[in-house]
């Protein structure tokens, strides 16, 4: 197929050349045209044990953004995401309100464990699932989703299972080259939950035992705290005893309560669903992780193919040190939706390569995202961005079956978090303030301005600094008025003067940079110079005093606008 300036102008491109070329590999004697192309899988693994936050989020957008670029190419594609629910419960998380009792979980299935209390849903896993759901279809990501509970205990995996018993002495072997090397980096391996959100590194080690790995579930207490104590290959009988004081034997051909351990069970799926694409997290890279060996089983053991897997990098939030989902309070994607809308958050995923680390912000930082953001807009809108931000862009505002919603009055943000921090939401203020940021196309209506404007209402509700909201006088301050002298005075005047008839936006910008200006004897277009600059900063201190009692706040025109010409003349002192 011809390759298009687009489908080479970023890393997406580029990983879907790869992995295209991977899936005509492995099917060899097929055509090669779009018509009769192979199946090509992609995959993601979550393991719902807490909260799935934004550094989880890259497992998911990473494969979502390759596999989406395969199907705008007429690509029949698959992004297989696997909820690993049938993993163990490992921990009680703290801060998302879950007593110690819950402790007494610890070792069951995550859907078998309740949900945290006033939770809605039927087990923990569904209640970290859900919000996950939710907001992949607000982004636009469209996934076969997989419960690997399901999977194990509807048997799906059953042939799989007999045949990593028959060969566990092989399994044990290649695991065996690599068990030092996972020793030697325990402190990698700590930051499982940090990153990927997958499984814990567990190979099934039996020491210096027989080796299984197979885990069954306790038929009596539910919990993984067992011990494979006998197997047969011929008869499939599987004896176990557990920490609970119950043993028994069962056929392993009936057994469904239990699985494979993580460093086998990773590798059997990418054999059995024939994955050619999975990115995993840097705790999976390092020496001895589940990656490495799961790349040796799978050729040595289930004749399948590791796929084609970039590391990715972490996600930082500002102001937060590296996120955990066992610590309760890390941002989620349905926190980050509150306050940005789809695009953006699809933007910020898709502009940075897998291994490159990248930060999203829920302080003030976010203004200056968004100002980034309607910057690149306007370039691809004219035809100048780079060919990788326009691609960028194309992909964070459409998917291969269509746009995603947008805002039709794009506003800046940073200008609706001003005005909504004045009007504290009251819609009649905003709709004026807002209708007159630019009298010629005013705002008709707040849908116009929507979804961004309660975007922009969230976060000035929720992620706005106390010390940054902005509170108008009510009087004026007379012992200021007072002190002033002639030149200030006289500044003041002009301003209160200029009102009407540069009451917009852009006409008020012109007003307050120009007043010094006037003061100076300069033109209105005239070049800043370095005193220039000086007296318009003392200009706008004096006139933020006088506003709101400080020495900054919200940009001068839009405080302006804000607060209405009536008010800013008396507490001006006219």
């Amino acid at each position: 197929m011809a390759q298009t300036t687009q489908e080479t102008a970023d890393w997406v491109s580029r990983l879907a050349d790869d992995v295209i070329a991977e899936a005509e590999r492995r099917a060899p004697g097929k055509e090669t045209s779009v018509a009769t192309a192979p199946v090509v899988v992609c995959a993601s693994g979550i393991s719902p044990s807490g909260p799935i936050h934004l550094g989880n989020l890259r497992e998911i957008m990473v494969p979502h953004l390759v596999a989406d670029e395969i199907k705008r190419r007429g690509v029949e594609c698959v992004h297989l995401l696997s909820f690993d629910d049938y993993d163990r419960f490992r921990r009680v998380p703290g801060g998302i309100g879950v007593p110690e009792s819950w402790s007494e979980h610890i070792g069951k299935p995550l859907t078998s464990v309740p949900p945290p209390p006033g939770s809605p849903y039927a087990s923990w896993a569904e209640h970290f699932k859900a919000p996950l759901l939710a907001a992949m279809a607000e982004l636009g990501v469209e996934v076969r989703a997989i419960s690997q509970t399901e999977q194990y205990t509807a048997g799906v995996y059953r042939d799989q299972i007999l045949f990593a018993m028959r060969e566990r002495r092989r399994i044990d072997a290649v695991l065996g080259r690599y068990r030092t090397k996972q020793a030697e980096s325990e402190v990698v391996d700590e930051g499982v939950e940090q990153s990927s959100g997958a499984a814990t590194e567990d190979d099934g080690s039996a020491g210096s035992g027989d080796y299984y790995p197979y885990k069954p579930y306790c038929v009596v207490c539910e919990r993984d705290t067992t011990t494979v104590t006998a197997y047969d290959d011929e008869t499939t009988e599987l004896a176990y005893t557990c920490e609970c004081g119950h043993a028994e034997t069962v056929k392993l051909t009936e057994h469904r309560r239990g699985k494979l351990v993580w460093k086998v069970d990773w590798p059997m799926r990418w054999a059995y669903e024939g994955v050619i694409f999975e990115p995993s997290g840097v705790d999976h890279h390092s020496p001895g992780s589940s990656w490495v060996v799961g790349g040796q089983l799978v050729k040595e053991i289930f004749g399948g193919v590791q796929p084609i897997g970039p590391m990715y990098a972490f996600v930082g939030i500002t102001g937060m040190s590296k996120m955990s989902s066992s610590r309760g309070g890390v941002p989620i994607a349905a926190d980050a939706l509150e306050i940005m809308e789809a695009p953006l958050l699809r933007w910020l995923y898709a502009r940075r390569k897998p291994n490159q680390s990248f930060k999203i912000a829920f302080d003030a930082e976010i203004l200056r995202t968004y100002d980034e953001w309607d910057a690149l807009a306007r370039k691809v809108a004219s035809g100048a961005a780079q060919p990788a931000d326009a691609a960028a862009y194309l992909r964070a505002t459409t998917t291969a079956t269509g746009a995603l919603p947008a805002t039709p009055r794009p506003l800046p943000y940073r200008t609706l978090t001003s005005v909504l921090d004045i009007t504290t939401g009251d819609e009649e203020q905003t709709l004026r303030i807002l209708t007159d940021l630019d009298p010629d196309q005013p705002v008709r209506s707040l849908d116009e301005t929507r979804p961004r404007l309660d975007k922009a209402a969230s976060w000035v509700a929720t992620q706005m600094p106390a010390e940054s909201r902005t509170r108008v006088r009510t009087e004026p301050d007379t012992e200021l008025l007072a002190s002033l002298d002639e030149r200030q005075r006289e500044s003041l005047a002009l301003l209160r003067d200029g009102l009407a008839d540069h009451w917009s936006l852009d006409g008020l910008t012109t007003l307050v940079y120009g007043v010094p200006k006037l003061q100076a004897g300069l033109p209105a277009d005239a070049k800043p110079t370095p005193e220039l600059k000086v007296a318009q900063r003392e200009f706008f201190v004096l006139v933020y005093r006088l506003l709101v009692g400080g020495d900054t706040g919200p940009r001068l025109p839009t405080l302006l606008l804000a607060v209405g010409a009536d008010r800013v003349r008396a507490l001006l002192g006219g």
